[in-house]
């Protein structure tokens, strides 16, 4: 009985030890199985969806943002709307003082009254220059007849003194008579001279009244009033004038949420100065930035899926690719990367790329710029 007692605990001991070691080997083949199955199912998952997919969490929504800038300088004397407000395209932002653009107006329309009065003047003076150039015709028909008439008186004077001088030396005439033959003979020669001198002025009259006539003609043939050069010049000054009159209405160029509004009431803006900003949400996008080596595959035109941090998993909006950045996101900062240097490290670098969404999701479920994203390409295009 004495020699039982000691053995006891000896072959607990060994049983003990058998029993932690078949525990351990059970827990090591479970370990090993789970391995092997995680093996398996992470062979199973990259050949059947990892080798045909890349992803990123390094993206983020953006949009072509809209600037609202004033066409012209005048003072705000109404803003109708403030950030993060809902417009539609058309909808009244901002009104402008109009009082300039007005006067604007008013003076155009003056100057085309003006051009339009100038141009009937000008037709009626090619009217009445045309009635002197013909009456201009008529005296120098009545200079001609009044040449005819002198040019008989001295012939008869002229043959009148001739008689008398030949019959002087037989004395069938008195010396009067021969000198009031010769004082006949030389008014008709002046007669003459100033009937001559008097066609020649009546067709010089003539000539610059046709002068006068063509340079007056110049000015409106073929042109009516409404294609006479100073009248469309003056109309489009009018219509310049009425344009900067609309433009003291600002509206809204997009549909889309006002943001970074930097217009109060009494305000005076300048021409191109931005006073805000409209962001388009049914045509944002995202930019995703995927590492080099992750688009060797990816091309123009592949699907995408997208999820937000802001709806979590649950809201997943399809898209494709539509574009690639033209350099990476280091050689478009403001101070590039210098690698040409002795101590370089090299970085892997990010290429952005853009990615469509679908218009319908945007809708249900709108995203604001700047939101982070989780994009994941299917390399297989399907």
């Amino acid at each position: 009985m004495a020699d039982a007692t000691p053995e006891k605990p000896a072959q607990d001991s060994d049983a003990q030890q058998e029993a932690r070691q078949s525990a351990r080997k059970t827990w090591l083949t479970r370990l090993g199985l789970v391995v092997i199955v995680g093996g398996v199912l992470w062979a199973g998952w990259y050949l059947l969806i990892g080798r045909t997919h890349v992803s990123t969490d390094n993206a983020y929504v953006n949009a072509e943002l809209a600037q609202v800038t004033p066409l012209m300088s005048a003072q705000a004397v109404d803003v109708l709307v403030s950030d993060t407000q809902a417009v539609k395209r058309g909808d009244i932002l901002v009104k402008l003082d109009p009082t300039d653009a007005k006067i604007a107006v008013a003076q155009a329309e003056a100057d085309l009254a003006e051009a339009k009065r100038k141009f009937r003047q000008t037709s009626a003076t090619s009217t009445s220059l045309a009635a002197q150039v013909d009456a201009r015709g008529a005296d120098i028909v009545q200079a001609r007849a009044q040449l005819t008439s002198a040019q008989a008186d001295f012939d008869k004077a002229r043959i009148d003194l001739q008689r008398r001088e030949a019959l002087v030396g037989d004395g069938a005439v008195s010396g009067d008579e021969v000198t009031t033959a010769r004082k006949a003979f030389v008014s008709a020669r002046a007669a003459l001279e100033l009937a001559r001198a008097g066609v020649q002025t009546a067709q010089a009259t003539r000539s610059a009244a046709s002068g006068q006539l063509a340079a007056n003609d110049a000015l409106v043939r073929g042109s009516t009033i409404d294609t006479d050069p100073a009248v469309m010049a003056a109309q489009a000054k009018l219509d310049t004038a009425k344009l900067n009159l609309d433009r003291s209405v600002i509206r809204a160029p997009i549909d889309g949420v006002i943001t970074k509004r930097q217009v109060q009431v009494g305000q005076r803006v300048a021409q191109g100065s931005p006073i805000m900003s409209i962001v388009p949400l049914s045509q944002v996008y995202v930019d995703a930035n995927f590492k080099e080596r992750q688009l060797r595959n990816v091309k123009v035109g592949m699907p995408a899926t997208v999820t937000s941090d802001l709806y979590g998993s649950d809201v997943v909006y399809h898209g494709k690719v539509v574009g690639f950045s033209g350099g990476t996101g280091a050689s478009m900062s403001l101070i590039p990367a210098q690698n040409a240097t002795g101590n370089w490290i090299k970085v892997v670098q990010r290429l952005p790329l853009r990615i469509a969404l679908d218009p319908k999701e945007l809708a249900a479920h709108p995203l604001r710029v700047g939101l982070s994203m989780d994009v994941e390409i299917d390399l297989s295009g399907k």
